[in-house]
């Protein structure tokens, strides 16, 4: 996850958030990340792949309907699963990128034999590593990383290709009022794992910063019919028009 804007050392952030992943259980094996997002009923975090497999399924649909061939780019692609299933359904090019070059060298490892999927590392504040242009720029689970949602936003708007999209997926968005509560749950929580000054590198964005796009929620977790179902997918689905 993670890119463009980090303030600090890459390099720091990556062993810190290595450390706190292998912590919590959320690094796995070559094995577990080809077979991704399934994973063992047994596994202690199987709610929230189950989560990701019901935002997969969406996101492919969707895509499908643009076409066959999508160049995609995935920000802050960690171990590389999501781009591996994405790469499946164009015959576009698609690339990951991530500061995280630990995740990286797994993700080059298990999906090397795709032959139109490749992996970029990033420094923070790199424009996403180049000029080219893409259908669509997806962050999954790692819009959260960047201190400024408009400053990455309009880095990406200048990626885009004419009618591309960015859709943002598996992530919080808060009300104004929400966010001085959210940022306190995420102190508290990295004050519990011993990794206190990860709460740096955690930002909460409102869904107000979006006005000023051209933007559609695909899925509010705060709708009716979204707490109805028998799963309840806490996080939001947003596209955002070039």
């Amino acid at each position: 996850m993670k890119q463009a804007s980090i303030h600090g050392s890459g390099r720091e952030f990556e062993k810190l958030y290595i450390s706190l992943r292998e912590k919590e259980g959320r690094l796995y094996s070559d094995e577990e990340v080809l077979q991704l997002p399934f994973i063992a009923r047994s596994h202690p975090h199987y709610n929230e792949w189950r989560a990701r497999r019901s935002s997969l399924k969406k996101l492919i649909h969707y895509i499908k309907g643009k076409g066959t061939d999508i160049d995609i780019l995935e920000v802050g692609c960690g171990n590389g699963w999501l781009c591996a299933q994405l790469a499946a359904i164009t015959t576009g090019k698609v690339r990951g990128t991530d500061i995280n070059n630990t995740e990286l060298k797994q993700a080059r490892r298990v999906f090397n034999q795709i032959l139109n999927l490749s992996f970029v590392e990033t420094e923070p504040g790199d424009a996403f590593f180049d000029e080219k242009k893409f259908d669509i720029i997806l962050f999954a689970a790692s819009i959260q990383y960047f201190p400024s949602l408009k400053g990455v936003l309009d880095i990406a708007l200048d990626h885009l290709s004419p009618n591309g999209e960015i859709h943002i997926i598996d992530s919080h968005f808060y009300k104004a009022s929400e966010i001085e509560a959210a940022r306190q749950r995420t102190k508290d929580y990295y004050a519990t794992m011993d990794f206190d000054v990860l709460s740096n590198y955690y930002y909460h964005h409102s869904i107000d910063e979006l006005v000023n796009y051209r933007y559609k929620i695909l899925q509010d977790p705060n709708s009716w019919k979204n707490k109805l179902t028998f799963y309840r997918n806490p996080f939001y689905r947003i596209v955002i028009k070039n």
